[in-house]
This record gives C-alpha cells, structure tokens and sequence, in this order.
C-alpha cells in the first residue's frame, strides 16, 4: 500500500498544478481516496481489483454514505486510477467495468423574487451593513460561487464596463456582466467603505476573507428572512432560475454559471419544463 500512498502524494500534486483544483476539491478527493486505501489495507488487499471498488461501494452504503456521497468517492477514485494508466504506473484501471450508481440531483431550493430583494435589503443599521448589502447583490446578480467571491479583486470589477472577471474551477476566467443595481452597489460601496488592500470584500487585516465567514452572514439574513438555511448556493441557484423564468436559455445560462458541462446546469430543467408547460397554455388552442 506504499506505493498507493506515493501515488497519491503525486495525484494531488498533479490536481494543484496542473489541473488548478480549487483546495476544497483537492481536500475532498485526498479524503475520499485515502479511504479506499485504508479500507484496501483493512481487506488486506495487495492490488485493487474492480471486485475491490464494489466491495468498497457496498461498505459505504454500510456505513450509511448517501448515493451522492458514493458517486463523489468513485469519481475521485476514477480520476486517481485513470491518472496512474495515463502516466504508466498501472496497466488496467480497477474502475474500467464498475458502474457508478445513479444519482438524480435534487431541484435547488430557491428565493422568489421578492423574498430575494427582501433579503438584499435586510443588512441595515450595522457597522458591516452596507458591506453586507452589495455581497448579497453582487451574488445574486451574478451567480458566483463563493469561492469566486472572496477570491474576487477591486481590479476584477469594471463598472464603466459593466462587468466582472470571475477566477472560477481550475483557474478559469470567465466574464460575468452586472446590471444597474449591482453596479449602483458596488460603487457606493467602493466610495463609502474605501475597503483596504486588494480583495473587494477584504477581511479585517486587508487580506482575503474567508468562505466560513461568507456562509455565515448569508444565514444571518436567512434567518432573519425565516427562510432557514440560505446560503450562498441558495443565491446561485435563484440566480439561475430566475434567468429561466425569465426566458433566458440553457445554454446562457451554462456559460454565465462557469458549468464545463451542460449536464450539471440541467438540474434546472424543471423551470423549464414549467415555463413550457406556461406557454403552452397560453398559446396552444387546446392549451
């Protein structure tokens, strides 16, 4: 199992460097990798096999895994083997055969729009409120993930151009436009606030803030909102669904998501299927 360990070492490496995998991706695949090693060990196993990863597959249903939990585990363990073919380091991947359990995303749970612009404006009359406000506009007007967020820099944002430079998955850039109201916000608080060092949304000492402390300022207005748990993937989610009650297609909105695959954006067909169904009605003789 040594040299599984090595492997790993270079496999990480290999997703930091090369791939650009954002920490929290690199942390979640080490995890879950270094589980199917223990568990090789436990089984006493000197080289995994493709009777290896179902065995493994049944454990963590044992253990009480989720079926999303279980696909993440064998995607990361798919990249790891599938890194190791390509490099030479194993002839046959024991991954090649084992299918990968169906998993239906669940429909996000999302913001109307009125109890989205009554969360913008519930930051008020605090020290951080005026802070808090544009994060929350800035978000819901583009669609970022918070990782993208806190990375976000003043020089990213071009208000005369309106639009911002957004560093998502493996180091991508991608262009996200702002509308009125997010760029009203942003410059007035550039002005007021005057916020020190690079980041637009800097911590305390000037440096960047955290994704802890993002998550936990949107739910301190989620539940002020009593809407309970709002976090900032609550705001992407209605970021996107708003745009496809709004007309916009798929597509758009794929690109203005930073999603590579079209596949993952399609967990909001639903408001498309709905907006049909709408049009339909309306317009169809026997509507």
């Amino acid at each position: 199992m040594e040299r599984l360990y090595r492997y790993l070492d270079s496999y990480v490496r290999h997703l930091v460097s090369e791939r650009g995998a954002s920490p929290h991706t690199v942390e979640a695949y080490n995890r879950d990798i270094l589980t199917f090693i223990r568990y090789l060990e436990e089984m006493a196993c000197a080289e995994p096999e493709r009777r290896h990863v179902e065995a493994f597959i049944g454990y963590m249903r044992e253990k009480g895994r989720s079926t999303r939990s279980v696909v993440r585990s064998i995607s990361a363990l798919r990249g790891f083997f599938n890194y190791l073919l390509l490099d030479g380091r194993i002839k046959v991947s024991p991954l090649e055969d084992v299918d990968t359990p169906r998993f239906r995303p669940p429909i996000p749970r999302v913001l109307s729009e009125d109890e989205m612009g009554e969360l913008i404006g519930l930051p008020e009359g605090e020290k951080m409120a005026l802070r808090d406000r544009t994060m929350l506009e800035l978000l819901y007007a583009t669609g970022l993930r918070v990782s993208e967020l806190i990375r976000l820099k003043k020089g990213d944002v071009n208000l005369d151009g309106g639009f911002v430079v957004a560093m998502g998955k493996r180091s991508k850039e991608r262009v996200v436009p702002l509308g009125s109201y997010s760029r009203d916000a942003v410059k007035a608080y550039l002005e007021a606030e005057r916020p020190q060092g690079q980041y637009l949304f800097p911590n305390r000492r000037g440096g960047m803030i955290t994704r802890q402390a993002v998550w936990k300022i949107i739910r301190k207005y989620g539940l002020r909102l009593h809407k309970g748990k709002v976090s900032p993937h609550t705001i992407r989610h209605t970021f996107a669904t708003h745009l496809l009650e709004g007309g916009a297609d798929l597509r758009s909105v794929q690109v203005l998501l930073g999603h590579e695959d079209i596949s993952t954006t399609q967990i909001y067909t639903h408001v498309d299927r709905k907006r049909l169904k709408e049009i339909h009605k309306k317009h169809h003789p026997r509507g």
